[in-house]
């Protein structure tokens, strides 16, 4: 009998605006709190949450609001760093502190669709554009210092796994990819997974075979997939009113996704 993985969200956080972007903060910040920002049409804002499978004394989640960035600008992506904050507009990236300085500024040839940071070396950064090319970057040279090939258009999202930083991921088309960059500039694998064709690729923080994507927002409703590289088919699937973003908590299996004025959590097995 095959087992049913429809799963509704565990908890929301009502916001003022529609979500366009949402990322949970990978890095350790210093506080028991997990920090996350979130980017509606002209702002960012960024705050903190904690849940009860990670502290006893807390009911069901608890959620607090740190500041609110006006961007000027819809937000289409944000990457966390122990000393920046990054976001990207196509066809352009621009990397700021939290003064406000503008750090570097790279022309890209197509729109951005995704940026990252490196876990361990906070000076190189992944953009994935809508080409289907995946570039790496120095931000001390400003230089691209390796590119992957995704063979097919558009690509919408990629992400570097923070476990395994050797393995990227992306979707474009109605498939997921995944690539070791010690083998080849071309995809090691890859799988249909969205009828309605892929939006968002996003790993687990805490397991490198743990991965989600959602499809295109349809006129009601988005699907969320959570997949793991050993089973065939997606071990949870979720809906939310009309979605956008897509991140995971720094230490639990659990992900978000943001949507007309809310965000969803879920939470999945190992």
């Amino acid at each position: 009998m095959k087992q049913d993985s429809t799963r509704n969200a565990a908890y929301t956080v009502d916001c003022e605006d529609y979500v366009h972007v949402i990322k949970f903060n990978p890095f350790d910040s210093g506080d028991a709190c997990s920090l996350i920002a979130y980017g509606g049409n002209n702002y960012v804002v960024v705050g903190t949450c904690r849940f009860q499978e990670e502290d006893a004394e807390v009911e069901g989640m608890q959620y607090k609001t740190l500041r609110t960035f006006h961007h000027g600008i819809r937000v289409d992506a944000i990457a966390w760093s122990p000393e920046t904050r990054l976001d990207a507009l196509p066809p352009q990236i621009r990397v700021w502190d939290l003064e406000g300085n503008e750090k570097a500024h790279f022309v890209l040839r197509s729109p951005g669709m995704s940026v990252c940071w490196h876990p361990d070396e906070a000076f190189k950064l992944m953009v994935a554009e809508k080409n289907g090319t995946i570039r790496f970057y120095d931000l001390i040279t400003q230089q691209a210092i390796l590119s992957l090939e995704c063979e097919q258009t558009p690509l919408m999202s990629a992400d570097w796994c923070l476990k395994n930083t050797l393995k990227i991921g992306a979707v474009a088309g109605n498939d997921w990819l995944i690539w070791d960059i010690t083998c080849s500039s071309y995809p090691q694998d890859k799988r249909p997974v969205h009828v309605d064709r892929a939006r968002l690729f996003r790993w687990s923080r805490v397991n490198e075979n743990l991965f989600a994507t959602t499809g295109y927002p349809g006129k009601t409703t988005t699907q969320l997939l959570v997949h793991h590289l050993g089973h065939p088919q997606p071990i949870l699937t979720g809906t939310a009113a009309v979605g956008s973003g897509l991140t995971w908590h720094r230490t639990l299996p659990l992900c978000a996704v943001g949507g007309d004025h809310k965000i969803f959590f879920w939470v999945t097995e190992m």
